[in-house]
């Protein structure tokens, strides 16, 4: 019978391939760790600030990582066939800047400029230096955009490139991490490491599972991954494990010191984010210094192999206009997936992510024509978001992540993160507002127009019918920054014809007369009332003007100001949204400044239970009827005031 394999790195069986490096190389690779820690240091007092203990533990992971393992090409840091590192413990920041600087991309003297404000090299990773993909520093995010990069790798680029991610101790208790290490296994990226500095020490307290590796291995392995337990300061170990053939996703749990190399400081608490002082750091840096043996051996990162392909994403085009018929009715969340189908079907390079939830946000239609660009994240919205940036790294894809708009809430810091990470991502909430009806408050997206708003690099689109949200589709492909479209579950009547054009920050007018006397502005299914109350007016000889705002962020002040003055100021805003961060307290930004204006807003008022769609309308005093009735008493109080 064969011996079943113990999987141990160490194991004859498995390491047959295995070169070990000569001496002169584990010297050399012991001494590249070494600088990385004074450097680490030298950068951290000079900075008055940092967090060197957190350095010094993985100096020979990086050492190894970026002078042994990785093939990359050093003076490109973001070549297209390059290996991907993401440095999930964000907050090591100083010895990725030290490696790059012993790569020879930065200058050792650009180390002292660490976290100045003229000085690109900032607190935690970002991407305005040329080696970051994806910010990091909140904690618990590294390994999911990093999934996002191995899936692209391995589904869609189809090229050799390997993603590496560096963790520490402490953020494996974010749940984060773990919707990724589900995502990793069920897609079996043997194109992934994890790497875990287990130093034991975290920022107040001693990380929950301290020393014991073991334990950290079984909660891997139970995650599908390859589980391997690595002394991380011994660079003959780190080198091996690095090396072995993969099957699956591999984690390799590196037992470490916190604040190696620093002997007053080594695995003890009340060093965290704390820089030595400068005579203390000239004796460490001197000690470790003695250890630097000389060898004449000058380490070089392997030349990647080039087969990723140069991709293009302009002009994500779609390849005529859309097709509906005016006073189709059509609901919004069906017309984005049936403009997803479309815009995949001449652009390679769209894929689409879901919350399994493609039934509803009807992403199913573009998972029904490109099953292999389409990335089912099931039921982990933090996780997917986070796979979106990934995947959007580097500019290889055109990404558009969905699920019910109230579900991105549970994502806010994958979001806030996306836009510190410059990242190009596209998000469809569904099923907005009370007027999904019958499931109630939990399903209900009454938040998300506020928190895409807080957002700096995000643009919200809220389209209200078939032509608009198709138009949506195709702008947000080609808008940098996070872009969010908002949808809505009732079907409603096609308001535009397939010619008409929109524009990022350009609103219509849907409705006028030659004599208006209130500006009506409303979004998706609450522009419909509107309509509808505008001809219930009529018979009434009160006649609005009606907006269709089309973008929330940017909006269309000018247009807005120009309709109301024509209005004498008189503003009625009705939204499907809490009252906090929506469409009524834009308009009011955007009006601020001008004298005369009255502005009625109209939205949820609080939180709202299950009914019909149009009872919870009327209950909630969003419906026609309440508009009209809005618009009265706007007129008749401005006639009273004469």
């Amino acid at each position: 019978v064969e011996p079943v394999c113990c999987q141990s790195p160490f194991c004859s069986r498995l390491m047959e391939d295995y070169h070990k490096p000569d001496q002169q190389t584990l010297q050399a690779l012991r001494n590249v760790a070494n600088r990385l820690r004074i450097n680490s240091i030298k950068a951290t007092t000079a900075a008055c600030s940092g967090h060197p203990t957190s350095c010094c533990s993985v100096a020979e992971i990086m050492s190894v990582l970026f002078f042994h393992t990785m093939k990359y090409r050093p003076e490109d840091p973001r070549n297209i066939n390059n290996d991907r590192f993401v440095l999930s413990k964000g907050h090591a920041a100083p010895v990725l800047y030290a490696v790059w600087a012993e790569a020879g991309y930065l200058k050792d003297s650009e180390l002292l400029n660490l976290r100045k404000v003229d000085s690109i090299l900032e607190g935690h990773p970002v991407p305005k230096q040329q080696f970051v993909d994806v910010a990091t520093g909140s904690l618990g995010q590294g390994l999911g955009a990093a999934c996002g990069m191995a899936y692209t790798g391995k589904y869609f680029d189809k090229a050799s490139y390997n993603v590496y991610c560096l963790l520490g101790d402490g953020e494996m208790s974010e749940g984060s991490v773990w919707e990724a290490m589900s995502f990793a296994s069920y897609y079996q990226l043997d194109n992934l490491v994890a790497i875990l500095d287990i130093n034991r020490l975290g920022q107040s307290d001693p990380a929950p599972l301290q020393h014991h590796v073991e334990k950290y291995q079984k909660r891997c392995e139970a995650f599908g991954w390859n589980a391997i337990i690595v002394d991380g300061h011994s660079v003959e170990e780190l080198t091996k494990v690095l090396s072995q053939p993969r099957h699956q996703p591999t984690a390799i749990i590196a037992k470490t010191i916190k604040g190696k190399g620093i002997s007053a400081a080594e695995d003890k608490m009340g060093w965290h984010g704390k820089p030595l002082p400068k005579e203390m750091a000239e004796g460490v840096m001197k000690d470790i210094q003695a250890r630097i043996m000389n060898t004449t051996k000058r380490l070089y990162p392997a030349t990647p192999t080039e087969d990723s392909l140069p991709v293009s994403l302009r002009n994500v085009r779609m390849p005529n206009a859309p097709n509906y018929k005016l006073g189709e009715k059509i609901a919004t969340r069906k017309a984005y997936g049936m403009a997803l189908a479309k815009l995949g079907r001449y652009n390679e390079h769209v894929v689409a992510l879901d919350g399994d939830t493609k039934n509803s946000t009807f992403s199913e239609l573009f998972k029904n024509e490109h099953p292999e660009r389409y990335v089912e994240c099931y039921i982990a919205e933090q996780n997917m978001v986070s796979i979106a940036v990934g995947c959007a790294t580097r500019d290889r894809n055109v990404v558009f992540a969905s699920t019910f708009a109230t579900f991105f809430t549970r994502a806010y810091d994958q979001l806030r993160m996306a836009a510190i990470s410059e990242s190009n991502i596209n998000l469809c909430g569904s099923h907005c507002g009370v007027s999904i009806g019958e499931d109630g408050p939990s399903q209900m997206g009454l938040e998300d127009i506020a928190m895409f708003r807080a957002i700096p690099t995000a643009t919200v689109f809220y389209p209200s019918d078939g032509v608009s949200t198709e138009k949506a589709v195709e702008l947000a492909a080609n808008t940098k920054g996070v872009c969010f479209i908002r949808t809505s579950r009732p079907e409603n009547s096609v308001l535009y014809n397939s010619n008409e054009d929109f524009h990022v920050g350009q609103a219509k007018v849907v409705y006028k007369t030659n004599d208006d006397h209130v500006t009506v502005i409303g979004a998706g299914v609450t522009l419909h009332e509107a309509l509808a109350a505008a001809e219930m007016l009529k018979k009434e000889r009160i006649n609005i003007r009606v907006i269709d705002p089309f973008t929330i962020k940017p909006l269309d002040s000018k247009t807005i100001i120009e309709h109301a003055k024509a209005t004498r100021g008189r503003i009625v805003t009705v939204e499907d949204h809490y009252y906090e961060g929506g469409l009524g307290e834009a308009v009011c930004s955007a009006v601020v400044n001008e004298t005369g204006f009255n502005v009625h807003r109209m939205a949820v008022a609080h939180v709202p239970r299950s009914g019909k769609p149009t009872e919870l309308l009327k209950i909630f005093g969003i419906d026609r009827d309440a508009i009209a009735q809005a618009v009265r008493k706007m007129l008749s109080s401005s006639a009273n005031a004469k």
